[in-house]
């Protein structure tokens, strides 16, 4: 079914591989911890077998990760971590980069509907992410993994950030990179838009019902306007 921009009232963002290109930095993590082991690669170049291995894990993962949270044992899990990383590994906060067009985007779509995010992350790595952008003042409404009972693939991320905004979750739109973006916002009844510039494949947001695909975050608003996009 395709979009009906005449009922979104509100966008939802996913973060990492929607906002940020958080997928291609662990690509390239990856492919330079492998040091001389490159060298059994096509070429040299080990990032088309890493990216083929991430795109085909993301879905068992995304269902080892919502273990957790159907436990209710995600905001000890969050604590945790958040304190190994502050007192035994003193790591330095991650650094994200952008998806080409984001700021323009955001800036371009905020006159015309509030935005929300609508991340898995903790609530840390969640504003960690906005602050070291200046992304913070886009948007009106941030669920992270703890701010509804469930997050994603659950309704309840949406239905939060919906009721936040004073909306109906039907009048929202959800953009997200993987099948489980899609998900959540059709068990919730928002509309969806995948993204290809993340971990997910055309086929699996084909197959999750997205209601539109890009290739690249930065389309959004064309599509929005009704314009046609590649």
């Amino acid at each position: 079914m395709p979009i009906d921009p005449t009922r979104v009232r509100a966008l939802l963002f996913d973060v990492d591989g929607t906002l940020a290109d958080t997928d291609d930095q662990m690509i390239a993590s990856f492919d330079r911890r492998l040091g001389p082991l490159r060298r059994l690669f096509p070429k040299g170049d080990a990032r088309p077998f890493l990216r083929w291995g991430a795109m085909t894990a993301i879905a068992p993962v995304n269902t080892l990760v919502g273990i957790p949270d159907l436990l209710h044992l995600d905001q000890p899990l969050i604590v945790a971590a958040n304190w190994v990383s502050d007192h035994v590994f003193r790591s330095a906060p991650a650094h994200f980069t952008l998806m080409p067009g984001v700021v323009a985007l955001l800036s371009q779509l905020r006159a015309r509907y509030p935005l929300g995010i609508v991340s898995a992350r903790s609530e840390r790595a969640t504003r960690h992410f906005l602050r070291q952008h200046d992304l913070e003042p886009f948007f009106t409404v941030i669920a992270h993994a703890q701010s509804a009972r469930y997050t994603k693939p659950h309704p309840d991320p949406i239905v939060w950030c919906a009721d936040k905004l004073g909306v109906g979750p039907a009048n929202c739109l959800m953009i997200g990179d993987t099948s489980v973006d899609i998900e959540s916002a059709r068990r919730a009844g928002a509309q969806s838009v995948g993204v290809l510039c993340g971990f997910g494949s055309r086929r699996a947001l084909e197959r999750a019902r997205a209601d539109a695909i890009l290739t690249q975050t930065a389309e959004l608003a064309d599509l929005l306007s009704g314009q046609s996009v590649s």
